[in-house]
């Protein structure tokens, strides 16, 4: 059995308590989200960092959940016991494999490039912010990792005789054909690893991504591998060099293929560790090499490791929380710690980057972001950032308007400058409007608008927006499109169309704001008032036959809904909330079908087309108590300091920020309207800093009593006054100060 452990310096007195010595960087569990298709990993990685180093345990039979698919959408499971080494580049909380490459293992005795033979069971697993470390009992060997941005760090302490680091080039998450690799020196490789298969696209979207790995010792011998995948099993075919590491210099040796690698050996007298730094690029070998060199030359492991837990105790700090559990308070500062690796900083360290579609390579003096999974994130989270990093939503709104530039059109689901067009929708029209109409309105704006403008009203080559023509005559898209999920599509283009309708209203675009407004309520039009939900029709008008409200739910094929079914769908929309209440028949008719979801299990919380029904209770006056309860209940059965500690995948953060919004008792219910809905916080004390270059107070300060009982919200107040009402505007909330929860007294 494996043993997780996770160290603090803070010293705990009581299970309800935390001393003044407890930093948030403490808190941070990086197994939380590792089972359950949570698809997060426990490796090392600085805060949106381009590099990462995580151990992989998804190949080999040994491990029992290798035939299910969507195990492999990450290079780590918790239930997994067969390590084959430590990947360099990795994504976390996605649902589909991409990555998980450049692997080193680090072994003892005879040379093994098969990862079948050197795989091994491991032991003695820590895992925080920045670092972690294992024992792999075979060899006797303890592996630790770090990471500054663009570069892992790994340290292998082995024992005395032989032993051996292997890159292996043949191995990943995916499938993608071609690789190399050189020795450079005794000290030195230098390669590259072609990737690109997200989702299982097709070959065209591959591309390369480029690696420097130096070491802080001399190998007594190394060399290169190639086994051609066509000969499985066939032994490894051995160009190596055996002598005195001053006869070696000078020496080159490359090769070029799919199942390929390198090792550098050692003849170590007595237990020695060896520090290996790996320095990643996607525009070059030579930008790899700087990138090592700039941030980690001259440094030791400890020495990187030191400047990666300060850098995430820094921006983990941005949130501090008094109060609740020990566990209200790791599972809060992980949710916090995931918000911050995707998006992650794409361009090396001279500013470069690979622009998309172009074939070019760009500059920037500030960051290029990548890894936008904007389907998922524009519900929450790209909200939280505009509150607590401005100038990171900032920089990443800027971001999406370069893509424009190269691309022609906004990102839908963008991954190192590549369009995968994953899942359905117009999300980053959303993005741009709620960042702009929070206040942070630094970016061109008005190119904005154009580029929402033209994926809203251009009928050929749209690929943003398939079966537009239909949506546009008729309101939705029927069953007759190419469109996938037609009620999910239409739902997807009226969220959009709303935004710009928000957008054009606050520039003064009169005509396009009754346009769009009118537009994004069309999905009216797919409401059965027979079962009081949506379903798919059929080109001629006609209901689509048969249906079934529950088809759709976990994965499952449904003509109506993408991931997901009716029921968690029917009330996706919330800018139109009023709307929905009035469709349904009335509060209490609205109530009883919101009842009626939860209650009966078709509820998802794994599932954002539904994250905000819990919300929804306070639009009803009287029930307020209802999404107090459903907010209370959510987190303690879904979110818990384990591995298993999220409802499923952590969509780049996204239920992250579900989670982060919640304990904090605020939660943004719609997209693109900047307003906030209040439920009871897990914490006595929150204090959010904000960032005086963008917002008039330098922080807000929430408190509750006693919110760890099963009690309910009494009085709010704002600013040191009693508020009325369950929502409040984003300027508002910012500029309050403060806001207080007072709780009733349990009966």
């Amino acid at each position: 059995m494996k043993a997780l452990k996770i160290l603090s310096i803070g010293f705990l007195i009581s299970i309800n308590t935390t001393t003044a010595q407890d930093k948030p960087v403490d808190d941070v569990n990086p197994f939380i989200g590792t089972s359950n298709f949570g698809a997060t990993h426990p490796g090392a990685i600085a805060p949106r960092g381009m590099a990462s180093v995580s151990p992989f345990n998804v190949a080999g039979k040994q491990n029992v959940l290798e035939k299910d698919s969507r195990w492999l959408s990450n290079p780590y499971v918790n239930e997994n016991t067969f390590l084959t080494g430590f990947t360099h580049v990795n994504l976390s909380g996605v649902g589909c494999p991409d990555l998980g490459v450049i692997i080193t293992m680090p072994t003892t005795g005879e040379l093994e490039t098969d990862h079948l033979k050197y795989g091994t069971a491991y032991t003695d697993e820590v895992a925080k912010a920045g670092y972690y470390s294992v024992n792999l009992p075979k060899y006797k060997v303890k592996a630790e990792a770090t990471a500054s941005t663009r570069t892992g760090v790994t340290r292998y302490t082995f024992p005395e005789g032989r032993s051996n680091i292997l890159l292996n080039l043949g191995l990943g998450l995916t499938n993608e054909q071609g690789a190399m690799v050189k020795v450079v020196s005794p000290t030195e490789i230098e390669g590259m690893r072609t990737v690109g298969s997200f989702c299982y696209n097709s070959p065209e979207h591959a591309y390369p991504v480029y690696f420097v790995a130096r070491f802080s010792k001399p190998a007594d011998e190394f060399g290169i591998w190639k086994k051609p995948a066509t000969y499985e099993g066939e032994e490894a075919q051995w160009m190596t060099y055996n002598g005195k590491t001053r006869m070696m210099k000078g020496f080159t040796r490359e090769v070029i293929g799919d199942s390929i690698g390198a090792y550098f050996s050692y003849n170590l007298k007595k237990s020695a560790a060896v520090e290996m730094k790996i320095g990643v690029s996607y525009v070059s070998i030579a930008n790899a090499r700087e990138n090592l060199e700039k941030e980690t030359g001259g440094l030791d492991f400890d020495k990187v490791y030191e400047r990666t837990k300060k850098a995430w105790n820094e921006k983990l700090s941005k949130i501090e929380v008094e109060g609740g559990t020990k566990e209200d308070r790791t599972i809060f500062y992980t949710a916090l710690y995931h918000t911050l690796i995707h998006p992650n900083i794409f361009n090396d360290i001279n500013g470069e980057y690979p622009e998309i579609s172009t074939g070019k390579i760009g500059k920037t003096d500030n960051h290029r972001y990548t890894v936008f999974s904007l389907w998922d994130t524009y519900r929450n989270y790209h909200q939280f950032m505009s509150m607590v990093y401005p100038g990171q939503q900032l920089e990443m709104v800027k971001n999406m308007l370069d893509m424009y530039d190269e691309n022609g059109w906004l990102p839908k689901w963008e991954l190192n400058s590549t369009e995968t067009f994953t899942m359905v929708g117009d999300p980053a029209s959303v993005v741009l409007a709620d960042t702009y109409l929070r206040g942070l309105t630094d970016f061109d704006v008005e190119k904005a608008y154009e580029a929402m403008k033209k994926s809203a009203t251009q009928l050929e080559n749209n690929p943003l927006r398939p079966a537009l023509a239909d949506y546009l005559r008729d309101g939705y898209v029927n069953t007759s499109s190419l469109a996938d999920g037609v009620v999910s599509t239409t739902q997807e283009y009226n969220v959009a169309d709303y935004a710009i309708a928000r957008l054009a209203r606050a520039l003064g675009k009169k005509e396009d704001y009754r346009s769009f407004y009118k537009r994004s309520l069309s999905y009216r039009k797919l409401f059965d008032k027979k079962l009081k939900l949506l379903r798919p029709r059929n080109a001629d008008g006609s209901w689509y036959e048969p249906f079934d409200p529950v088809k759709g739910a976990n994965f499952e094929k449904n003509m109506g809904f993408i991931e997901g079914n009716a029921w968690q769908y029917v009330f996706m929309l919330t800018h139109d909330a009023k709307g929905m209440i009035k469709l349904m028949g009335g509060k209490k008719d609205f109530e009883a079908q919101l009842d009626h979801i939860f209650d009966n299990g078709h509820y998802d919380m794994a599932n954002e087309p539904d994250i905000a029904y819990g919300f929804l209770y306070n639009y009803i006056k009287g029930s307020e108590w209802k999404a107090q309860k459903r907010i209370r209940e959510l987190l303690d059965t879904y979110y818990k300091n384990a591995p298993d500690g999220l409802p499923g995948n952590d969509d780049t953060g996204t239920m992250s920020a579900w989670a982060i919004y919640s304990m904090m008792g605020i939660y943004p219910i719609t997209p693109a309207n900047p307003e906030y809905t209040f439920v009871v916080p897990r914490f006595s004390k929150i204090t959010i800093h904000l960032d005086i270059d963008y917002y008039k107070k330098d922080k807000l300060v929430i408190t509750c009593n006693n919110p760890g009982e099963s009690r309910y919200i009494d009085k709010i107040q704002v600013g040191g006054k009693e508020y009325k009402g369950y929502f409040i505007s984003d300027e508002a909330l910012l500029n309050a100060g403060e806001v207080s929860f007072r709780l009733k007294e349990n009966d």
